[in-house]
């Protein structure tokens, strides 16, 4: 009996590791099988979303589940070490599977449940929707795979130009992702991308690849900025129409303000209620020394000045709010913040006239905003850049790309520099902060005054954007955003106290609404259910702050996405993604 004990044990590792390498093969296999589902026809009639008619050639969804299930193929290829593939998974394979496989069944599943609900029944399928509702399913045999995450090794040093094209690929393959989305129309197609993009993204962390693309841009930050902003400016030379390119704008001005909002809430951790109406003071000073005819005051700013003064007036608005209630706390500051915001709205609406001084045309807002001028280029006509035709919005497109740089910096540089710290700190514990010498109430005011004028910035271009300014724009809560609740719900979503996470959370919370008209009397409810959701399971938001994550190790080292640095390694740590 103890040789046949000894024997089972002795062929128990091999048998395992024969068993996950076959599971690992069925999953390789249900990518393949998934891939060539798509080159059939899943419907027999064009009048569903997307011509699914065609064989041997995918469209709409299609495109979709076809994609998917190369990201399933790619990485079960690299868990059975496949040369060169292992760099994509430094903390391993399983998870990014199981995530993938998930994605690949819940867009296909969902393309046809919708053909059958909008067609009238799985009569309109055709055999190839069966089949893809099959194949769809193998890969989810990558739950019965053993868990092999493991910590982040440091990767094989590979030569300077391959580092510097891979870091341009990631930028170059996030545009065209980005670019797919946002050209979108018909909500089916938009919330299949939805669920492939939200699964396949979550794989790509849980697989350690996020964060090896991450040490790449930190190793060489300047080449990855330069990336950065080539693959953003070239986006309006990607689209045909100027209404994809206005999306885009309204995007960059949200996730401006919210990036703004961070450094009060993420940074100072103050919680503004009725931030927004920073917002409006900018817009509404642009607009009424923009030169319109319904403009109170008889003045015609150039561009450069118009951006000025409504900055300025944000900033002393900013200060005159903050003075008398920043000695408050918590709830306390939340409630007065959210009577401004408020009080601004009622205001404006009634400086009309009747109710009061006529200023800002009351509930009629300040309508025909001429489009802006710089130095003769006028933002509102078309222009040809390198033979291809820009409309009006593109032009707007780039001046706030320009203006996001501008915050960016502003917002990497003050959380980095000693009144940044001293936000943290106060953020962290006022009180032990203010026993370390820090006047509590001065930094807080400049982080109020500071994030009051970066709205403020944003608001002159909106106000020109959207030719005209009224009050219901600057509500608490509404159905379009920006408004208070969304810009705070970007930050949380996002991630506080990060650079990318706030404008991630804002093309999200602008897109989705943007995309799915028919959810817009719901998405209140949506975004409070997906805020609970995120308080529960990741509470740091998507974009987790990297100094709030690094830990020290009773061995002296610190914990980093690529592994573990001992401690006199380490550098100073910068908050922001």
């Amino acid at each position: 009996m103890t040789t046949d004990t000894t024997t089972t044990a002795a062929t128990t590792p091999a048998d395992t590791g024969s068993r996950t390498r076959a599971l690992r093969a069925l999953t390789a296999l249900g990518g393949v099988a998934t891939i060539a589902s798509t080159f059939l026809a899943w419907t027999w009639t064009s009048e569903f979303t997307g011509d699914l008619t065609v064989y041997g050639y995918p469209g709409g969804l299609q495109v979709l589940t076809l994609t998917a299930g190369l990201l399933v193929l790619l990485y079960a290829l690299a868990a059975l070490d496949i040369r060169g593939l292992r760099w994509l998974a430094p903390t391993g394979t399983t998870r990014a599977l199981q995530f993938l496989a998930l994605g690949t069944f819940a867009t296909t599943w969902f393309t046809v449940i919708a053909i059958a609900v909008e067609l009238g029944g799985i009569v309109n399928l055709e055999p190839g929707g069966f089949v893809a509702a099959v194949t769809s399913a193998i890969p989810l045999i990558a739950f019965l795979l053993p868990d092999d995450t493991h910590k982040a090794t440091r990767p094989r040093q590979l030569p300077s130009w391959a580092e510097i094209l891979i870091i341009v690929a990631a930028f170059g393959t996030g545009l065209y992702v980005v670019t797919y989305g946002i050209d979108i129309e018909p909500p089916e197609l938009f919330t299949g991308y939805m669920i492939t993009a939200g699964f396949a993204v979550t794989a790509l962390f849980k697989a350690g690849l996020m964060a090896r693309l991450s040490g790449l841009t930190t190793k060489y930050r300047s080449i990855a900025v330069a990336a950065a902003f080539v693959a953003a400016a070239a986006f309006p030379f990607t689209q045909t129409t100027d209404q994809f390119t206005l999306i885009a704008v309204n995007i960059l001005i949200f996730a401006t303000v919210a990036l703004g909002l961070n450094i009060v809430v993420g940074l100072a951790g103050l919680l503004d209620l009725g931030y927004v109406a920073f917002l409006g003071v900018g817009a509404y000073t642009a607009a009424l020394v923009s030169g319109t005819t319904a403009s109170a005051f008889d003045v015609h700013f150039p561009f450069w000045a118009a951006v000025l003064t409504g900055a300025a007036v944000s900033l002393i608005f900013g200060v005159v709010i903050g003075a008398p209630t920043l000695r408050l706390r918590g709830d306390y500051l939340a409630i007065v913040t959210l009577g401004f915001g408020e009080i601004f709205r009622i205001t404006v609406g009634n400086l009309d006239g009747v109710s009061g001084p006529q200023v800002t045309n009351g509930p009629n807002g300040v309508p025909n905003i001429p489009d802006l001028v710089f130095f003769g280029y006028d933002f509102g006509e078309s222009h040809t850049i390198l033979g291809i035709e820009l409309g009006g919005y593109a032009n707007y497109y780039l001046l706030m790309l320009l203006a996001m740089i501008l915050v960016v910096l502003v917002f990497s540089r003050a959380g980095s520099s000693r009144i940044g710290r001293a936000w943290v700190a106060i953020r962290e514990d006022e009180t032990a902060a203010t026993a370390m010498g820090i006047n509590g109430f001065r930094v807080k005011l400049i982080a109020f005054a500071l994030g009051a004028t970066l709205a403020g910035l944003a608001g002159t271009v909106q106000a020109h954007v959207q030719s005209t300014v009224v009050p219901e724009m600057y509500v608490f809560a509404g159905p379009v955003p920006p408004n208070s609740a969304f810009l705070l719900a970007a930050v949380i979503l996002g991630g506080m106290g990060t650079i990318s996470g706030p404008l991630i959370g804002a093309t999200l919370l602008y897109m989705i609404p943007a995309k799915l008209q028919f959810l817009q009397d719901y998405q209140l409810l949506g975004f409070g259910l997906a805020l609970i959701l995120l308080m529960r399971f990741r509470p740091e938001g998507l974009i987790a702050n990297r100094r709030a994550q690094l830990e020290f190790h009773e061995t002296g080292q610190l914990d980093t996405p690529e592994g573990t640095l001992p401690e006199s390694g380490v550098g100073t740590v910068k908050a922001g993604a």
